[in-house]
């Protein structure tokens, strides 16, 4: 009888992580979703050569967000993890208070080299002066960001995802509604400058940076969240750690050499991941100027980042989700010496972050044109043909995503970082080619992308194969979501061909033909038996599919 209630209960933690990560991924959806929602009217306002000032100023902040501290909440969830793994909550709540003293370091140190070297990396890096205004704005919020992180880290070591998902849900609409609003009052401010001082250039470089308003304030906003969440959560904490019998407490040092030496990695590979956008906007925009190309050089930029690059990177996000929501689980069950749990939690997060990117890549494909026509209004022709040849991009990113994540959860901090680099420089000679040589334009700044997220998957699966002597799964996990994506694929287009046709409205088409690849897709999924009931039972809002599929005689 004890056997029987404690089976359940064993099954519902080991599946633990990945409702924290389908927690984590529903939040990361609905920001991704929020994030294309309000850059809609934000594009349509300002207009793709100030979207393009808007993504290269990002690009700078990203850079500057990872050397300080954007791997922080991935480094402290994985030894607040490893020491809550061992009963040590007092030596994971010092871990906690050293990662805080580094974030003022290395978070302020950040902030001040962006905002004092903003004129000079707008105009030397990406060949855009007005992007200063925006590289400005942007810099207190990596010093916040700092911060931030480190609380959602120690959140996500102690084994919940929910204030880290609550907290960037709450972020991203304080950030949306700011952001639209400034956007609109600076652009036309900057507009009447133009028309006073005879030039073209204020109003794109200030709803650029109006645009950037929104990213510190929200993330303000989300630092008192988390902030509120650990105050109440520290009686908790105390009453752990009055329970710890931890008899020798690592000392402060011993703490940051440990956080530094896991930080590096993780900041080199994904520098490695973020410098190729800065360098792709580079060398683009030294081979535009090269051709005469300087006046659709921004606009062009704008596309690719504001329509294309936003809309592959909404289902990319589960997989950013699950690689999160994994790595304490699995650097936990790796302290406990547990490989057969190891090598399961690697099974099943790969297998759900494919069925997740394998339709969406398909539904990309296939909806490409009607999705960017029903979401934008300038360049749609453009944004739609590069959604279409670089769709695969979504497979190859998510897949990466969570191999990344599988190797620096078993402690192989350097391999990433080395087939990162591997990839970058494949990724920069093809891209060189494609420009120079076969003169692709903003194609083959899309194909070169591709080309670093399929060899970072390579890499990373030849790497997991030699460490642990692991293979995954194919049936399951590619083949047969790719057979119900097609099919996916098919129904919808049908129903959006159909209704377009007797509508004559794109965007009552799509959405139609969007409901009916998501239902379309499930019911495949269950036809063909790629998830199980209990899987699908494990999983936030399981039990309520489960029962649906019963009832229709699909399980």
């Amino acid at each position: 009888m004890s056997s029987q209630n404690q089976r359940p209960k064993r099954k519902k933690k080991n599946n633990n992580f990945l409702v924290q990560g389908t927690i984590l991924a529903g939040a990361g959806i609905l920001v991704r979703i929020i994030g294309l929602v309000y850059r809609i009217p934000m594009q349509n306002k300002i207009g793709s050569a100030a979207m393009g000032m808007y993504s290269s100023a990002f690009y700078i902040y990203n850079i500057m967000l990872l050397l300080s501290s954007y791997s922080l909440p991935l480094a402290v969830s994985k030894m607040v993890s490893a020491r809550v793994a061992l009963g040590q909550h007092k030596n994971a709540y010092r871990i906690f208070q050293s990662s805080l003293l580094f974030s003022l370091v290395s978070g302020g140190a950040a902030c001040l080299l962006t905002f004092f070297g903003a004129d000079f990396f707008a105009a030397k890096l990406l060949n855009e002066p007005g992007a200063a205004y925006a590289i400005k704005v942007l810099a207190p919020t990596i010093f916040v960001m700092a911060f931030l992180g480190t609380l959602r880290g120690y959140f996500q070591g102690l084994g919940t995802m929910i204030p880290t998902a609550v907290s960037q849900v709450f972020e991203q609409i304080i950030n949306a509604v700011v952001s639209v609003v400034a956007a609109f009052l600076l652009f036309d401010m900057g507009a009447k400058m133009d028309i006073a001082k005879g030039k073209d250039f204020y109003a794109d470089a200030y709803g650029a940076a109006g645009g950037t308003i929104g990213t510190a304030v929200g993330a303000l906003a989300a630092l008192f969240f988390c902030f509120v969440v650990f105050r109440m959560y520290k009686q908790v904490l105390n009453k752990q750690m009055r329970r710890d019998n931890t008899v020798m407490l690592e000392s402060y040092g011993n703490i940051a050499r440990v956080l530094i030496a896991t930080i590096i990695p993780v900041i080199i590979s994904g520098t490695v991941y973020n410098i190729s956008n800065l360098i792709d906007n580079s060398i683009y925009g030294f081979y535009m100027k090269s051709t005469g190309g300087t006046a659709h050089y921004m606009a062009n930029w704008g596309v690719y980042s504001g329509q294309y690059y936003l809309l592959i990177n909404v289902p990319i996000a589960i997989s950013n989700a699950l690689s999160s929501s994994m790595l304490p689980s699995l650097t936990r069950t790796v302290t406990e010496g547990k490989k057969g749990e190891v090598l399961r939690k690697i099974n099943v997060t790969i297998r759900f972050s494919m069925i997740v990117a394998i339709p969406a890549a398909v539904g990309l494909t296939v909806l490409s044109s009607p999705i960017v026509n029903m979401l934008f209004k300038q360049d749609t022709q453009l944004g739609g043909d590069l959604l279409f040849l670089g769709s695969l991009a979504v497979i190859f990113f998510s897949l990466s995503t969570v191999s990344n994540g599988i190797l620096q959860g078993i402690n192989k901090m350097k391999v990433p970082v080395r087939n990162a680099l591997i990839s970058l420089i494949l990724h920069v000679g093809v891209l060189i080619a494609l420009l120079y040589g076969l003169k692709t334009g903003i194609y083959g700044v899309v194909i070169a992308n591709m080309l670093f997220g399929l060899s970072m998957c390579i890499l990373n699966g030849i790497s997991i194969a030699n460490f642990l002597g692991y293979r995954q799964e194919v049936k399951k996990t590619f083949v047969l979501p790719f057979l119900a994506s097609v099919i996916m694929g098919g129904a919808s287009y049908l129903v959006y061909y159909l209704v377009n046709m007797i509508t004559k409205r794109n965007s009552i088409a799509c959405l139609l033909a969007v409901i009916v690849a998501v239902v379309v897709y499930f019911v495949m999924l269950i036809v063909f038996r790629c998830v199980s009931e209990s899987e699908l039972r494990s999983m936030p809002m399981g039990g309520k599919l489960a029962s649906a599929a019963k009832k229709l005689h699909l399980m």
